[in-house]
């Protein structure tokens, strides 16, 4: 019995420890940061990012600002349509609702991570989330309240792109 009782503590320090690093994450970076451009980056060849689409940021540098769309600014842009659409049908969705969108948004379920929809004492969270990974980066989606925020951050080296996720 003891030992259950440990690791329920561990599993519950986990979750507060990624819910912090991940929260600070947003902070640091904001949730415009895509809209921004700070996590373009060129495009990569991959298949992913034959798709175009006119740049809509401003930069001091012209040079910066390119006519096609990188792969991770793609799948943003894919992530964000089908989180918009879950969130005004259903503005606190499961875990299950978020993993549906990512795919829909053209990730491999196997690269989808998802946040817990219920805390470890039973209640319903006040956000949940969603990220997989895209050239190194972390396309990362929040629905809170029926709103949709978004952010990039680069993979853990762990190749996650939650703390402690799949441990």
């Amino acid at each position: 019995m003891k030992n259950l009782h440990r690791q329920g503590r561990s599993v519950q320090a986990r979750v507060a420890g990624a819910a912090s690093l991940f929260a600070a994450g947003f902070a640091l970076v904001g949730c415009s940061a895509v809209g921004s451009g700070a996590a373009a980056s060129p495009e990569s060849g991959d298949v992913s990012a034959a798709e175009t689409v006119p740049a809509t940021t401003e930069t001091a540098d012209p040079a910066v600002q390119t006519a096609e769309a990188s792969a991770v600014e793609v799948a943003e842009r894919h992530v964000r349509e089908q989180l918009e659409k879950l969130a005004a049908s259903s503005p606190r969705p499961n875990e299950s609702q978020m993993l549906k969108a990512m795919t829909e948004a053209g990730f491999a379920e196997d690269d989808i991570e998802v946040s817990a929809d219920i805390t470890p004492t039973g209640l319903a969270v006040d956000a949940i989330e969603a990220a997989a990974p895209v050239d190194e980066q972390c396309i990362i989606g929040q629905v809170r309240e029926g709103e949709v925020a978004m952010s990039v951050l680069p993979v853990l080296p762990g190749g996650n792109c939650f703390v402690g996720y799949g441990s």
